[in-house]
């Protein structure tokens, strides 16, 4: 069976004297709670697991009932220590409060409980865990499945990759295009804009997000101004509300928009932004064309690659690694620019017939960067790209 990168390291960690909490975050669908099952197959203590998925966000009685339930099966087997897990923990209301108090209860009584959380929402579970956990708690960032992970459990080829993305749960209905797009269109993005964001998020115009989200999904890779955006979406509202469900759409790990890159930080911000899925499928879903018919069109084929080059990107700065922008001054542009402390490099994305980038030259004398690269048929293959590590860059 396969397994991500991060059980050894879990495994590992609930193997150590000292208590624990655990918070496994990441979008919905990538194997949260797959991971947690092979991790407590492996442990070798008393484990606890139950999820918070059918259980009312006003119910907070609920945690504090599965900790006494946990501490039960510490005390009834005369075991000296404990594992609870708690998935979905982010739709209990002020989860984080409880967890404090009786982590905190644990701590005066000496009971030893180590403690796993999963979450779906990064919003919300950020806003906890800086609110009421500081201190108290390890984070271990899931995301996206990378191109090596797809080869490696479902045998996808590269190109399988780019156009079907890094959703395990789809990977056996590639063969059929239309199941594979109801699919994504139905069973995942509707589930993670009503449960993890509709559900736990005041959102004021449902309408205007999901109509944000599909417009942002069909110009990934384009940069696009809210102002023009709200031009071409049926429904009354503002840049502020468009910019505050964008950064909705980001927690759930469904869409990015990137900020133009900048010397000076305070000009980044306000900065019309360059839309950017998050998993390639996001973008495939919505398209009116095939997986064969993108394949033998260079030109099409090139838009994707570069999507699947910016969701590999994107992965690195979920998970800390860089700093992901873009960078435009008239018309000259460079795709992408990725910063690590004070380093800058300068990233172009050239798959098609087209091999140039004219931006770059314009970017190296205003931005000096520490390193310019291109990714394409006379640079950095984008196989090799997407396999490699991006800290790995620098």
């Amino acid at each position: 069976m396969f397994s991500r990168k991060e059980l050894p390291v879990l495994i590992s960690r609930i193997n150590e004297p000292r208590r624990f909490i655990q918070v496994i975050m990441g979008p919905r669908q990538i194997g949260k709670t797959t991971l947690v099952g092979q991790l407590v197959n492996q442990a070798t203590m008393l484990t606890h697991y139950v999820s918070a998925d059918g259980v009312g966000a006003a119910n907070d009685a609920w945690v504090d009932q599965q900790w006494e339930t946990a501490r039960f099966q510490i005390r009834n087997a005369g075991a000296t220590e404990g594992l609870l897990v708690i998935d979905e923990i982010q739709k209990i209301d002020n989860w984080a409060e409880i967890v404090k108090a009786q982590w905190d209860k644990d701590s005066f009584a000496n009971i030893s409980l180590k403690v796993i959380l999963l979450g779906s929402s990064r919003l919300l579970l950020q806003k906890g865990l800086t609110e009421s956990l500081a201190g108290r708690f390890e984070v271990t960032q899931l995301t996206h499945w990378t191109l090596p992970e797809m080869e490696a459990a479902f045998g996808f080829t590269p190109d399988q990759y780019v156009w079907f993305g890094g959703y395990p749960g789809a990977a056996s209905l590639i063969g059929d295009e239309t199941r594979w797009r109801d699919y994504i269109l139905n069973s995942l993005i509707e589930t993670t804009v009503s449960k993890d964001i509709l559900m736990l998020t005041r959102v004021d115009k449902p309408a205007l997000l999901r109509r944000l989200f599909e417009l942002g999904c069909g110009y990934s890779g384009q940069i696009l101004s809210y102002t023009k955006l709200l031009g071409q979406l049926q429904d009354a509202g503002n840049t502020v509300t468009l910019t505050h469900y964008a950064q909705l759409l980001d927690s759930a790990g469904l869409l990015t928009s990137l900020d133009k890159f900048a010397v000076d930080k305070a000009r980044q911000r306000g900065s019309i932004p360059k839309w950017q899925v998050q998993n390639s499928a996001l973008f495939s879903a919505f398209s009116p064309i095939s997986f064969e018919q993108t394949r033998t069109n260079p030109v099409e084929w090139g838009r994707w690659v570069e999507t699947a080059v910016g969701v590999h990107l994107c992965r690195s700065a979920r998970l800390g690694d860089v700093e992901l922008f873009y960078w435009r001054d008239g018309n000259d542009e460079v795709d992408f620019v990725i910063q690590r402390g004070r380093q800058v490099i300068g990233l172009e994305v050239k798959s098609g017939r087209t091999q140039s980038a004219p931006g770059m030259g314009a970017f190296q004398r205003k931005a000096s960067p520490d390193k310019v690269m291109l990714v394409g048929n006379s640079g950095i293959p984008w196989v090799d790209f997407l396999r490699a590590e991006v800290r790995n860059l620098f």
